[in-house]
């Protein structure tokens, strides 16, 4: 259970990477992203919501086993942040580079109320809250993004 639970913190492995593991962990959810971009909301929706519970669970587990509840490993709350940012989008290129670029800058920046979760919530709840919080400003710079780019 221990390595099925690290497996899935670390996004596969991602989250082990040298240097900035939350950007590798954060490039998970590009084929993820690819491979779901089709998908009717009635079934992003509950998909999105078992990620949520689901990486709730692991990192909380993997911070027990690393003894830090939010170590630099543990990037499954790079994925829900991610998909967040693109949820309920169709797959392109723009899409899926902007959201990244997006995702990324506000789960840096952490504005609030993603700064709260990571400074008070220090379980895998909290872990993954800031990275969803980052997710929502990033769902809505991509949207006024791709708006922006659009032809037409």
């Amino acid at each position: 259970m221990r390595r099925l639970i690290l497996f899935f913190s670390s996004n596969a492995g991602l989250g082990y990477a040298p240097f900035a593991p939350g950007t590798f962990g954060t490039l998970a959810g590009i084929p993820v992203f690819y491979l779901t971009g089709a998908w009717p909301w009635w079934l992003i929706a509950p998909s999105l919501s078992a990620l949520l519970f689901f990486s709730f669970w692991v990192a909380d587990a993997a911070g027990q086993i690393y003894a830090v509840a939010d170590d630099g490993r543990i990037v499954i709350d790079e994925l829900v942040g991610y998909l967040v940012t693109v949820a309920f989008l169709p797959w392109s290129w723009t899409a899926a580079l902007l959201g990244f670029f997006w995702f990324r800058l506000f789960d840096i920046l952490k504005p609030p109320p993603a700064r709260w979760f990571d400074q008070n919530l220090k379980h895998g709840v909290g872990v993954v809250l800031d990275d969803f919080a980052a997710g929502i400003y990033g769902a809505i710079a991509l949207r006024l993004s791709l708006w922006l780019v659009s032809p037409g």
